[in-house]
């Protein structure tokens, strides 16, 4: 049995925020909502770029800044903001953030120019690693310690069906009525959200002894730092595929543009049942599992090339390494055993952690590119990074173990002296 799953839920002092499950169920429904909304504008973005590019008077590469705008503010937003809310309830920081959100989104729907795009976006991309790192630690904290899992992956659950449902939406608006509204949409969305939770999510008193400085604790501790590197090596091989994998749909499967948006569908329908199915045995035994998630998605990737070809080949491949995104679930409950006192922050960095996976994995797929191995070589990429991402989570478990026996031999030194 994982020796991890057995530690007490660190998530509350007492086990008195533990809900009925149908109250429960509402919560994470409300927080599900919020990560539909983000899910939506991140992905959507990429297929808004062309139309927002003509329109504001750029090319498609410098419109390309747009995304990565996005992407920095939810590296940089994440820790800031999980610092400065430190002490205020987290109830009260979902709605706060989610109110930002809102705000984001709407002044880029409303952006007159180029430059402003580019700032508006950065704007939204800063409650995004906040909100999700809060949204499950209130998840897990509402259930019993045996279900934390499956109520993170909940919550994740709404950001893998935006890629089913919300991305094509956004994208049918922006076609149909301009790339604006498919930022509107989200703002629609987003303020939906703040009622869901004002409505849902119960008030809980912040720690009192909750401070920026305590949640830096969470930097100092190596098992912190391994998850995180974990995550940001080993979701790069995802993003490897990901990130070309529509040029790779027409140039190598030779599919007609208009199909490729089905396997982006079958890459979300895979992200939703690999979520849910990790929650469940994440629940039983939580390192086993980010570490077989992180095999499986290595044999996905490296099955990438040979299925390139073949369209019925490479949607079914395209599934089996849209199951792998389920690693983000177990990571992030492994920081909740591995943050101790401080969680908010340590939660809020794994979704820095995701975006920089979403870096490395398409810079160095697109290396490979560059170098003439050609569209399909990202799974080989992809492949390589995942069997990093399990290197550093076999050295996450190895340390672990190390630290484990040196207390026990420790706590047992005093009665041998004795004898």
């Amino acid at each position: 049995m994982d020796a991890v799953a057995e530690r007490p839920n660190p998530l509350s002092n007492a086990t008195s925020n533990i809900l009925p499950l149908n109250q429960a169920r509402l919560v994470i429904f409300a927080l599900a909502v919020g990560g539909f909304a983000i899910g939506t504008t991140e992905f959507s973005a990429m297929s808004l770029l062309p139309y927002f590019a003509r329109d504001l008077g750029v090319d498609e590469p410098t419109a390309g800044h747009v995304i990565s705008a996005y992407a920095i503010g939810v590296v940089v937003g994440a820790p800031a903001l999980a610092l400065l809310g430190a002490k205020w309830s987290r109830r009260k920081l979902l709605i706060w953030l989610m109110g930002m959100f809102a705000a984001a989104n709407a002044l880029s729907a409303l952006a007159p120019t180029y430059g402003w795009l580019v700032g508006f976006r950065f704007l939204s991309g800063i409650p995004h690693g906040a909100y999700f790192g809060v949204a499950m630690l209130v998840a897990a904290s509402v259930v019993p310690p045996q279900r934390r899992a499956q109520a993170v992956g909940r919550v994740l659950i709404g950001l893998t069906i935006a890629t089913i449902i919300g991305v094509p939406l956004a994208t049918w608006m922006g076609q149909a009525l301009g790339w604006r509204s498919g930022f509107a949409v989200v703002t629609v969305l987003a303020v939906l959200t703040v009622a869901l939770l004002v409505k849902f999510v119960p008030y809980v008193p912040p720690d009192p002894g909750a401070s920026p400085l305590r949640e830096l604790g969470a930097l100092k501790r190596r098992q912190v730092w391994l998850t995180l590197a974990t995550g940001a090596v080993g979701f790069g091989g995802m993003f490897a595929v990901y990130a070309y994998l529509a040029t790779t749909l027409t140039d190598v499967t030779h599919m007609s543009s208009h199909a490729v948006p089905i396997v982006f569908c079958i890459f979300g329908a895979g992200m939703t049942v690999g979520t849910f199915a990790t929650g469940w045995l994440a629940d039983r035994a939580l390192m086993p599992t980010a570490g077989g998630l992180l095999l499986w998605s290595a044999a996905s990737l490296a099955l990438f090339p040979f299925a390139a070809g073949n369209v019925y080949a490479v949607s079914a491949v395209v599934f089996m390494i849209g199951c792998g995104g389920g690693l983000g679930t177990a990571l992030q409950t492994r920081l909740m055993d591995v943050a101790e006192d401080a969680q908010t922050l340590a939660a809020a960095l794994n979704h820095s952690a995701f975006n920089t996976a979403n870096a490395i994995g398409p810079l160095l797929g697109g290396l490979a590119i560059a170098h003439g191995l050609g569209w399909e070589s990202t799974g080989w990429v992809g492949a390589a990074l995942a069997l990093c991402g399990f290197a550093i989570w076999a050295a996450s478990l190895f340390d672990e173990s190390r630290t484990s026996r040196r207390e026990t031999a420790r706590r047992n030194a005093p009665a041998h002296c004795g004898r």
